[in-house]
């Protein structure tokens, strides 16, 4: 029998056509593992700041946007009702937001960075329900010491126009004011509590 001829370039060709092709099939089948370890785009987001435009929020009005799945309220208070702040020391819980539930930044009366802008988490602290903005004064189912805020109607728990909760309700802290910035006169980053612009 004869020795066949080997070609031996076509051998070199053969092997590094197979090489190559079993490489891209081995990678092609990790890609989705090593992809898996990486958090998803909604996870990034869950807690990534948020920005918001607040060019349009006229005064007295109250808008909500989502930061880590929960909702956050954004209040354009008035004079009027910035007002009626120092008046409710007396029947609040925590007048001077003596409990960490703000930023530095913001343990004043307002509990903001502008007294105009309330930037409140809008849970309550008793049960976790989402109290309704009831701006209004003195309505016959809130009492007489009422002068606008939130109201829990799940336990009753109530909170002032800066989100101080009254005294002698179930809720026992004020609302949440999350870390946040001005980046502009019209923006506002929620869940960034560096230097404001």
């Amino acid at each position: 029998m004869a020795e066949a001829t080997v070609n031996k370039g076509k051998r070199r060709f053969l092997i590094g056509a197979t090489s190559v092709v079993g490489g891209v099939g081995v990678a092609a089948a990790a890609t989705p593992f090593v992809m898996s370890m990486f958090p998803s785009e909604r996870a990034r987001a869950a807690g990534a700041p948020v920005e918001v435009d607040i060019s349009k929020l006229e005064p007295g009005q109250k808008i909500d946007v989502e930061w880590r799945g929960k909702v956050v309220w954004l209040l354009n208070r008035t004079q009027p009702m910035l007002a009626t702040l120092p008046k409710l020391d007396a029947r609040l819980a925590d007048p001077k937001s003596q409990q960490p539930q703000q930023p530095d930044s913001c343990r004043n009366e307002h509990r903001s960075l502008k007294p105009q802008l309330l930037v409140a988490v809008g849970i309550c602290t008793h049960l976790g329900c989402s109290p309704t903005f009831r701006p209004d004064i003195a309505p016959a189912d809130l009492g007489p010491e009422w002068l606008g805020g939130f109201f829990c109607p799940c336990h009753q728990s109530k909170f002032d126009l800066a989100g101080r909760v009254y005294a002698g309700v179930p809720a026992p802290t004020n609302l949440v004011v999350p870390p946040h910035k001005y980046v502009s006169e019209t923006r506002v980053l929620i869940g960034d509590a560096g230097k404001s612009a």
